[in-house]
């Protein structure tokens, strides 16, 4: 079993909250993590609401249901039954002992009704997303907390990676099941079940209508228009779906954890910046299934590497999140001058990273551009500047400006 690098901060929470959220898309681990847990760390019972008996009691009588339970339980997919959450509030607010519950959930759970109310104050959330490259390796990345420690002087740099064995890493992803795959038609038929799974499945739950025959195109459209910013009128012209439709579609998207619309910095300036979010994908190996993109395809079109790339790095990143001593938020920044930066680290006082992610296998300074317009409006909160490019060198353009090989995200 590879070992999940977000299980000590679960260990930390089941210490001291009486209620733990696990959070995640289908088929990222959740249950599997889960099961360990109860198993080897905090002893549990465990039960699932995909099993249809244990559904129906927890629906028809969830008070009833948890009076049932004795001990630590683990309740897997309770977004099944929205009706337990009011029963584990008052289960809770009775007797608040730590690591009561831990439920897992493959719907954002923020998102239902009434469930932030209930639980608020109440429950720590944690996401689970594919498997990062460092968990891949065996490695617990420490790359976000490095950023704010400084450049790395002196430090070798990772091993170079072999021709396309960055295409390779992109296009497999990191859902458990694909990586499991040798062969690109073997990924391909996972996907293609997974997503008709999901949009036939759980949007259609949560959504509560049936239908929803957009989906399928919509997401093709969505996965070419990843590391882009967000225009809904545009999308809408191009899907055929009207704008108000459009945004419930990727609401529910999102809340499935298929999509993830990264927000614009703004830092609370005067200055002129845009204000759309950015669009990514929550797996780069879904990406290129919904382009049809093999990894030679990548490699031959590096206009297509580069957006994919960066949809990569934003999510590696945003794995590393979960885990990180740091817990920046992550934002990206674009000026109406046309000054732009991938994205944006920000601690909670304020201090920023920038990173610009580029294809190419050199870097020059013009690269550095948007990131010293960033600097500059930033001011002392600016604590560096790195471009995670696909060369094998660690080069320092300026004391806070650093050119970073894509590896030393795991390495």
């Amino acid at each position: 079993m590879i070992a999940r690098n977000i299980t000590d901060r679960i260990l930390e929470s089941l210490v001291e909250s009486p209620v733990v959220m696990l959070n995640g898309a289908r088929q990222v681990g959740k249950s599997t993590l889960a099961k360990k847990i109860a198993s080897d760390h905090h002893y549990a019972r465990y039960m699932t609401l995909d099993d249809a008996v244990v559904l129906a009691a927890a629906r028809y009588d969830a008070a009833g249901f948890l009076s049932g339970l004795d001990g630590p339980v683990v309740i897997d997919e309770v977004q099944r039954a929205p009706e337990l959450f009011m029963a584990i509030k008052a289960a809770v607010d009775r007797d608040r002992k730590p690591g009561w519950f831990l439920l897992t959930g493959s719907a954002d759970v923020m998102l239902l009704p009434k469930v932030s109310e209930s639980l608020a104050g109440r429950m720590e959330i944690h996401t689970l997303w594919p498997f990062s490259q460092g968990e891949l390796t065996g490695v617990r990345e420490n790359f976000i907390d490095r950023l704010w420690k400084g450049p790395d002087k002196g430090q070798a740099s990772p091993m170079a990676l072999g021709p396309g064995v960055l295409a390779d890493r992109i296009v497999e992803g990191g859902y458990p099941e694909v990586v499991k795959r040798s062969s690109q038609s073997g990924r391909d038929r996972w996907f293609g079940s997974y997503i008709t799974t999901i949009l036939q499945r759980d949007i259609r739950d949560l959504a509560n209508i049936e239908g929803l025959t957009e989906l399928p195109r919509l997401l093709s459209l969505l996965a070419a228009r990843v590391s882009s910013l967000i225009n809904y009128a545009e999308l809408s012209r191009s899907s055929g779906v009207p704008q108000s439709t459009l945004k419930r579609y990727m609401a529910l998207l999102e809340a499935a954890f298929l999509l993830r619309a990264i927000p614009p910095w703004s830092g609370n300036l005067s200055k002129k910046l845009v204000k759309s979010p950015k669009l990514f994908l929550t797996d780069s190996g879904m990406v290129s299934y919904l382009m049809g993109a093999n990894s030679a395809g990548l490699e031959a079109n590096r206009t297509v590497f580069g957006q994919v790339l960066e949809n990569f790095v934003v999510m590696e990143l945003m794995k590393q999140v979960a885990w990180s001593e740091v817990t920046p938020g992550l934002y990206h920044f674009r000026s109406h001058g046309g000054q732009e930066v991938d994205v944006v680290l920000e601690r909670r006082d304020g201090t920023c990273v920038g990173i610009e992610v580029k294809a190419s296998r050199t870097v020059g300074l013009s690269d550095f551009k948007g990131l010293r317009a960033f600097a500059e409006l930033v001011g002392p909160k600016f604590v560096r500047g790195v471009v995670i490019y696909s060369g094998s060198e660690t080069v320092s353009f300026a004391d806070n400006l650093q050119a970073v090989p894509i590896q030393a995200l795991w390495s």
